[in-house]
């Protein structure tokens, strides 16, 4: 198709030329000084033509003559920033193959090819991107002062030049992940509050930040972050209910006053809050430190809907009633009766409905539900043994010393 085109052109020329050139008819007179040269318009255009083409020919072989130190020096120039680059990239590959003292040689060498470069200087890019390199074959080394040492030039690099958000955010991220390997939460934690807004809210920089909340022993800003990472979709949902649960309740067993405590379960989410087993550990906490009636106000609202809760919940709610029992007050005992109606075959509940009914020193619908608890197989040891101690109290309150000595042998029994 091109050899058609051609010869179509071909033709055109030829054609306009003899319809042009063909009379020849035209006279061009050139005088100079006493002289007088005529020649045919034909013969005066292709000499000015040829004489053109000449022209630029020797300018441009001229120009390209002068030049020629330039080009070759650029040509060095090239040739030596690809000998960085190929120096780059194979740090990378030996870095992904683990071997890493080859890849902290590869990254030196091209950072030195740099440095010998005064062309290649302006490239901060490479140069931040051969230091983190460098510093990753040496955190693989273990070789932590010299990895520090090359972290320490990238870090000043990008705070003297302007160089590309991601290689300043990477840079970062990679400190920050070197800093936990270390167990130093708190330089993770300062090098993580550099980031802008939003690469702090990317997942890698929140996964880093929850374990350097919970290394640093943060678990109130440890659950914060983890809400957020669940709201990323960083875990599955089983996952994350199971981490959000077991930092509330680390948060809770935390503190160690009612007052901190009744803090800490306001800066709680409304979700957590709404958790019946961080709410059952929140109650015990309180009863622990004190305060079973703040206790029994974070409980109420689940044993208001005590239906609505599956078995494990349930027996975590009554539970932790347990723990709170002192002082019951009598507003308390149409609920717990109605919890037991719905549920008489729930040792959790007898044993929670049994102590407050000791509490009120209803030792009659006490005892019932007390031995029903005491002899469950289903129960955990600790509400056991609760069980038969109360039950040893109240026989003893009745005189019946023989009984309450079989009820705390029966309590010293249980493992």
């Amino acid at each position: 198709m091109r050899s058609v085109i051609w010869f179509v052109l071909l033709f055109v020329v030829a054609v306009v030329a003899a319809s042009t050139l063909g009379r020849n008819d035209g006279l061009v007179s050139l005088y100079w000084g006493g002289w007088r040269m005529d020649v045919s318009l034909n013969l005066f255009l292709l000499t000015l033509v040829l004489s053109s083409f000449a022209l630029v020919s020797v300018i441009n072989g001229v120009h390209a003559l002068l030049n020629l130190p330039t080009r070759a020096r650029e040509w060095r120039v090239l040739r030596r920033e690809r000998a960085a680059q190929s120096a780059l990239r194979e740090s990378l590959a030996e870095l992904l193959a683990a071997r890493y003292t080859r890849a902290q040689k590869a990254a030196q060498r091209a950072l030195t090819i740099q440095d010998s470069t005064p062309e290649l200087t302006g490239d901060h890019e490479l140069q931040v991107l051969g230091h983190l390199l460098a510093a990753a074959s040496l955190h693989r080394l273990q070789d932590k002062v010299r990895r520090d040492e090359e972290i320490k030039r990238a870090f000043a690099l990008s705070r003297r030049v302007a160089l590309p958000r991601a290689v300043d955010d990477g840079a970062r991220l990679l400190a920050a992940e070197w800093a936990l390997e270390d167990r130093d939460a708190s330089r993770a934690l300062d090098l993580l509050a550099e980031l802008p807004a939003g690469a702090a809210r990317r997942t890698q920089a929140l996964r880093l930040k929850l374990q350097a909340s919970r290394l640093e022993q943060q678990p109130l800003e440890a659950l914060r972050t983890a809400r957020l990472l669940a709201k990323h979709q960083g875990f599955s949902r089983v996952a994350a209910q199971g981490l959000l649960r077991s930092l509330a309740c680390e948060a809770i067993d935390g503190m160690h006053d009612p007052d901190q405590l009744r803090r800490a379960w306001q800066q709680l989410d409304a979700a957590d809050r709404r958790d019946p087993f961080v709410a059952a550990r929140a109650a015990s906490r309180a009863a622990q430190l004190g305060a079973p009636e703040d206790a029994r106000a974070w409980l109420r609202p689940f044993w208001d809907r005590l239906r609505e809760l599956q078995p494990d919940e349930r027996e975590q709610v009554a539970l932790a009633l347990v723990d709170a029992i002192e002082g019951m007050p009598g507003e308390w005992l149409p609920r717990l009766e109605s919890a037991q109606a719905a549920h008489p075959q729930d040792p959790a509940v007898a044993a929670a409905v049994g102590a407050a009914f000791a509490e009120r020193q209803l030792w009659g619908k006490a005892t019932r539900l007390l031995e029903e608890a005491a002899r469950s197989a289903t129960l955990p040891a600790q509400a056991r043994r609760h069980a038969w101690r109360t039950l040893a109290r109240l026989a003893r309150s009745g005189g019946d010393e023989e009984r309450a000595a079989r009820c705390e042998q029966a309590a010293a029994q249980i493992d």
